[in-house]
């Protein structure tokens, strides 16, 4: 597991304190008995399976490692990365348990560095960071791929769950618009009812051309 740190000077360790906090409440979430969210991939990433290329794979905010189990399973390389290591913990005995490898990563998601052109497909479910999507661009390989859904801002009015603040939150059409210059393979935006409940989402699956 690698773990990455931040620098502990001025504004830095401001930072610093944020994140220890963020990763403290993953941590308590993830200790929880069981999984948090099932063992069971989401549901739009199972439905698409066939769009997405095998090869080099990051899974952004992995938590327990649901998903990267599934793009493992699929036939990619997985790189998971994630704030808490008491998730990337979970995760790797998922995939062991489900006969993978998987490669976890502990990272602050804000100011996590991708390199350039590395990955085949990038997957980003429920995690919304707007600066970190140019850094997901240039990681992705020519002809690379990739798959993202979140909330948009309809589901503060469902009350099922999701983020409290209006940041975390996407405007409608706005996801299109992050991935301008992408060719769109697949895009819906609206109100679905999965996992028995309501939720405001926009899911895409786009390539880079």
């Amino acid at each position: 597991m690698i773990i990455f740190r931040l620098a502990g000077h001025g504004t830095e360790k401001r930072k610093e304190k944020a994140l220890r906090a963020d990763q403290k409440r993953w941590d308590e979430r993830f200790r929880k008995k069981g999984f948090s969210l099932g063992k069971g991939a989401n549901s739009f990433l199972r439905k698409h399976l066939h769009l997405l290329p095998k090869g080099k794979a990051l899974d952004i905010a992995a938590g327990e490692g649901r998903n990267a189990v599934c793009l493992a399973l699929h036939g990619c390389d997985v790189d998971a990365v994630d704030v808490s290591p008491v998730g990337l913990k979970k995760a790797r005995m998922l995939a062991r348990e489900m006969g993978v490898r998987i490669h976890p990563l502990v990272a602050d998601l804000d100011t996590f560095e991708l390199e350039k052109e590395r990955y085949d497909l990038i997957a980003n479910f429920y995690y919304l960071s707007r600066k970190l999507i140019p850094k997901m661009k240039k990681g992705l390989r020519k002809g690379g791929r990739i798959i993202f859904e979140t909330y948009v801002v309809d589901q503060r009015d469902l009350h099922t769950g999701g983020p409290r603040h209006l940041k975390y939150f996407l405007k409608h059409n706005e996801l299109l618009r992050l991935f301008r210059g992408f060719r769109i393979l697949f895009y819906r935006e609206g109100i679905f009812r999965e996992g028995g409940r309501k939720k405001a989402v926009a899911s895409l699956i786009a390539e880079k051309i």
